[in-house]
């Protein structure tokens, strides 16, 4: 009956039967839509992409009651007849093709299974509509197929696909997916009354969707289990007592994309990688189709407890719908590896219409998050300091900070003069002049005209470049640009970038480019090719070290003085011009991260001079101010539970000019015993030595008689000379040439603790 239709004119019967029981050319039965799943690096689920919520399971991990059921419902002789159940398609096609629609469904389990096949498989509307086209034509190709695939499938796989490619309704694609949306358990775990519902609803998924006709939902549920009853595959007292229990759900919505995950705009962050990198496919569409049909496992380096430690400190500090329209982004990177640990702004994902929203990624860069990014301010500073360091200055090198510079004579990398003559800057924001600075002090006070005059001494290239080895670029992704103001920080950066610089510094100069995904799989369970570990040694171990001790200061004695955490840690204020923005940027050996604090709606036109903010008011906004109150709470969050590192100790090199601390008078503790006497130095910062005795008739003997330097840096060695006493005779003393007795060796006393005094 069917080979009339299927031939044209002049081909033979046999030819034509010959045709049909050959298997299509192109056959396959890929493309079948799995869901993706991004996870942070403990296994949790962070966020699900789709086009059709789908988790493919095997026949076994699927309850048996529930295969009865759609068997019953659907094709109850479905393994005993082969592709094509003659006795059901035949009725069902002369009753279509006589009403010129589908009036009756007489299809066999394995003919759905290829017209679901065929309609997931198509990518455009045109091939959708072929699919579900009502012509003899469609018909016999689903029955081709068909009879090709039970040649190559055995029937339990042919139901198990089935199951697996089936609508049920609301958004779920097959039996494991309905059943976690229906039901929030496992389609292994469906009871008969479950399994009835969901079998009767494949037939019409949106009339018999439970969640909208739970009235005809039951009636269909019903029929599916008088259908089990009438074929003896189930007991009919049992089934009278399921029609008796009333539907009972619980809904779990899966939501596709990122709006809904706990951690947002690292979700997009991930997102946007996979999109836009052609490793992960040639096209867009290409790239689109691989996340949200190939049931990836995408496993990424979030930090869940770095996460919510930086999330709840940005809130806490700039609330997602503050009254002074705020806004704040962090970003955490650990030192040596470039794995994102965080990643976090202070709203919700989703349209900037609505109050507490954006769908800017603050902390990441154009490609990553459509941010233009932001001026880091004095954050800079720390690369005109490596520079310096790396050129070999000690930490005692001084230079005057005017109150106010007027650049003259920089260069750019090409060697082109650049803003000559400029503007004259002052020490606004964070620091102060008019005096000599060293490198130690100038950076603790964050002197804008010293590192002016760092920047020429060190020249103007060299600091860029040391920017570029650690890897800023502006955030639209262009090459910095090159001005005096290079070191104030001019340039719009990322939060991201920001903190991966910082953190090759606490690596000991191993830069890495900042990395989210560490691993893909595909459905079935094959490694894909990811954008590998990129780092590089780039700045000596010792300059790095030397940076770090630089920038310790400022969490101790500079500008964000009572920041630190407690351990080991090093950072940066960054204000910039008129208040329009203020930054902090900190690390330890174990993780470093990058604050912004501003306003969406332009920070020249909203500053933050006079801020006040849901009922506190901060004056003007400086990088201590904010930002690095959310950087402390956030790190003591994230590295709760981590063991202390430590910094290493910069070359001796760098102190041949002293430590580059201010120079303080030293305690005078001549008359006063030894011991008492070195602990009285030793608390006020300096070590001791014991030099020679000397003769005094003013200083008992065993008492200090002589010290020297007067005054010193914090940390520097004073030498201690003990009196060994003295004639009596007028003129006596020191230095007269009159014969002595000898004098016994000196007793130097335990200091406290019983810990002795060596001499030096």
């Amino acid at each position: 009956m069917l080979l009339p239709t299927a031939c044209t004119a002049g081909v033979g019967a046999r030819d034509a039967a010959s045709w049909f029981e050959s298997e299509p050319a192109g056959l396959t039965t890929a493309g079948v839509p799995q869901r993706s799943k991004i996870l942070a690096a403990n296994g949790d689920t962070i966020a699900t992409f789709f086009y059709q919520n789908r988790v493919d399971v095997p026949l076994g991990k699927i309850a048996p009651i529930v295969r009865q059921a759609v068997l019953a419902i659907e094709d109850n002789r479905f393994y005993e007849h082969g592709a094509i159940d003659l006795q059901g398609t035949l009725r069902a096609l002369g009753s279509n093709l006589s009403n010129g629609q589908v009036t009756q469904g007489g299809s066999g389990i394995t003919q759905q299974y290829v017209k679901n096949l065929l309609l997931t498989q198509a990518d455009s509307d045109a091939e959708r509509a072929e699919a579900k086209e009502v012509t003899p034509a469609r018909k016999i190709r689903e029955l081709r197929y068909a009879v090709a695939l039970e040649k190559r499938l055995s029937k339990d796989e042919i139901l198990r696909r089935y199951l697996n490619i089936a609508y049920y309704g609301d958004g779920a694609y097959g039996i494991e997916a309905a059943a976690r949306h229906y039901f929030s358990k496992h389609a292994s775990e469906l009871d008969l009354t479950e399994a009835a519902l969901l079998a009767g609803v494949i037939r019409y998924p949106y009339a018999y969707d439970p969640t909208r006709h739970p009235g005809d939902a039951r009636k269909r549920r019903d029929t599916v289990l008088d259908r089990m009853a009438q074929l003896g595959w189930l007991d009919p007292a049992k089934a009278a007592s399921a029609k008796e229990q009333p539907i009972k759900l619980d809904v779990d919505n899966v939501h596709s994309g990122c709006v809904s995950s706990k951690a947002p705009f690292f979700c997009d962050y991930v997102q946007r990688e996979i999109l836009t990198n052609p490793v992960f496919g040639k096209t867009a569409k290409d790239r689109e189709k691989l996340l949200k049909r190939g049931g990836l496992t995408i496993r990424t380096t979030l930090d869940r407890r770095a996460q919510k430690a930086a999330q709840r400190a940005v809130d806490k500090h700039v609330p997602p719908k503050n009254s002074a329209h705020k806004a704040a982004a962090e970003a955490m990177v650990e030192p040596g590896t470039g794995e994102i640990k965080a990643m976090v702004v202070d709203r919700d994902l989703g349209p900037d219409k609505e109050r507490g929203k954006t769908w800017i990624n603050f902390a990441a860069d154009a490609g990553h998050g459509s941010s233009i990014g932001m001026q880091a301010g004095s954050t800079f500073k720390a690369f005109t300091l490596a520079a310096a360091l790396d050129e070999g200055l000690p930490f005692g090198t001084r230079l005057m900070a005017p109150r106010e510079y007027t650049p003259v004579g920089y260069r750019n990398c090409d060697g082109d003069r650049v803003g000559d003559p400029g503007a004259s800057l002052r020490n606004a924001a964070d620091g102060e002049g008019g005096k000599q600075f060293s490198i130690v002090t100038g950076t603790q006070h964050s002197v804008n005209t010293f590192f002016l005059a760092l920047e020429k001494k060190v020249g103007l290239c060299d600091t860029v470049r040391m920017a570029e080895r650690l890897g800023m670029k502006q955030a639209n992704g262009k090459p910095l640009e090159e001005y005096p103001a290079f070191t104030l920080g001019f340039n719009p950066v990322s939060p991201l970038r920001l903190a991966a610089a910082y953190a090759a510094f606490g690596a000991r100069g191993k830069y890495c480019k900042p990395l989210a995904i560490k691993e893909i799989r595909d459905v079935s369970g094959h490694k894909l090719k990811v954008p590998g570990r990129d780092c590089e040694q780039a700045i000596d171990e010792g300059v790095a070290d030397a940076v770090s001790y630089v920038l310790s200061g400022v969490l101790t004695k500079g500008t964000a003085r009572g920041m630190g955490l407690g351990r080991d840690a090093a950072g940066k204020t960054g204000t910039v011009d008129n208040f329009s923005a203020a930054w902090f940027a900190g690390y330890t050996p174990d993780l470093a991260s990058a604050v912004w604090v501003g306003d969406p709606r332009g920070g020249y036109k909203h500053p933050m001079e006079s801020l006040c903010m849901d009922g506190r008011c901060y004056g003007a906004v400086f990088g201590a101010t904010i930002p690095a109150p959310i950087w402390k709470q956030s790190m003591l969050g994230a590295l709760s539970g981590t063991p202390a590192s430590s910094f290493d100790r910069p070359p001796s090199h760098y102190f041949s000019k002293g430590s580059g601390e201010d120079r303080a008078k030293v305690p005078d503790v001549r008359g006063m015993e030894l011991g008492d006497a070195v602990a009285k130095l030793r608390g006020a910062g300096f070590k001791t030595r014991v030099g020679k005795p000397v003769e005094s008739r003013k200083y008992d003997e065993g008492t200090v008689a002589g010290q020297s330097p007067g005054s010193a840096e914090p940390g520097a060695t004073i030498t201690l000379h003990v009196s060994k006493g003295g004639r009596d005779e007028p003129g006596g003393g020191p230095g007269d040439g009159d014969p002595r007795p000898p004098v016994p060796p000196v007793t130097i006393p335990p200091l406290p603790g019983g810990r002795q005094q060596a001499p030096a």
